[in-house]
């Protein structure tokens, strides 16, 4: 059990990655708090996860953009499992595949709000509790596209690199703290945001169009993404922090 006797808060953890996450922490010996903006996803997650591992999971709703939710999800976290070892910034918005100027503000500013700003909010929460526990881990879900930029997608791409020097920074200046902070970038995966990123309907036709982009010939998996997230989330990778590690099927070779 690589996890045992640690509590994980994963946002996003309703579908996708987020959830691969949950189930694969889970299967380890954490404990995980299911955060998402949509209720029912969120404690589906958690419910099935808690079927399987009696106690190990608890749902939790949350706008990861808002402050409010930001400190609400870290204090029921500790409330609920007594301490936050593992924080998980998962949740992530991105506009249709489309040119550039297409994209109205609104837009703009909730990709940024969920991708980037989330991040500030989450650290403002969930550091002090990490600094007062003696260390912990953070990992940001981030993208090749923060990498390797896929055209139509500029705005999302911009999102993504801001991720991954927020993360650089973010651990070189919470190393002293023995918190470590980390990130996954993967490629286009099989989840519900395919559709956007292709900006195309998901047919065998187009999916292989993007596939034959990634030179071990397929889109990444949650579990792709989520054993990645247990090697650097356990201490295995204790001397790991500021890496941002591409599971991408050589997509950025």
């Amino acid at each position: 059990m690589r996890l045992e006797g640690k509590t994980a808060l994963i946002t996003g953890g309703g579908s996708g990655f987020g959830a691969g996450i949950a189930r694969r922490f889970a299967e380890e010996g954490a404990r995980v708090l299911v955060v998402d903006i949509d209720t029912d996803r969120a404690a589906d997650i958690a419910a099935e996860i808690d079927a399987k591992f009696q106690g190990a999971a608890r749902a939790f709703t949350a706008d990861v953009a808002r402050a409010e939710d930001a400190e609400a999800m870290v204090t029921r976290a500790v409330s609920e499992f007594g301490q936050l070892d593992i924080l998980v910034n998962n949740a992530g918005v991105a506009h249709r595949n489309r040119p550039m100027l297409e994209v109205d503000e609104t837009e703009f500013d909730r990709i940024f709000a969920v991708n980037v700003k989330a991040i500030y909010l989450a650290a403002r929460a969930g550091v002090p509790v990490m600094r007062k526990q003696g260390g912990g881990v953070i990992l940001n879900i981030a993208s090749t596209a923060g990498v390797r930029p896929r055209p139509g997608l500029t705005w999302y791409n911009g999102s993504k690199g801001a991720a991954i020097v927020l993360t650089k920074s973010m651990a070189v200046e919470l190393a002293p703290d023995r918190i470590r902070v980390v990130a996954i970038n993967p490629v286009m995966g099989e989840t519900a945001l395919l559709e956007t990123f292709m900006g195309m309907e998901d047919t065998p036709e187009n999916r292989a169009r993007f596939e034959a982009t990634i030179p071990l010939g397929r889109l990444s998996r949650p579990r792709d993404i989520a054993n990645a997230a247990l090697f650097l989330s356990s201490d295995e990778a204790e001397f790991l922090t500021g890496v941002c590690l591409e599971v991408d099927g050589g997509r950025c070779i």
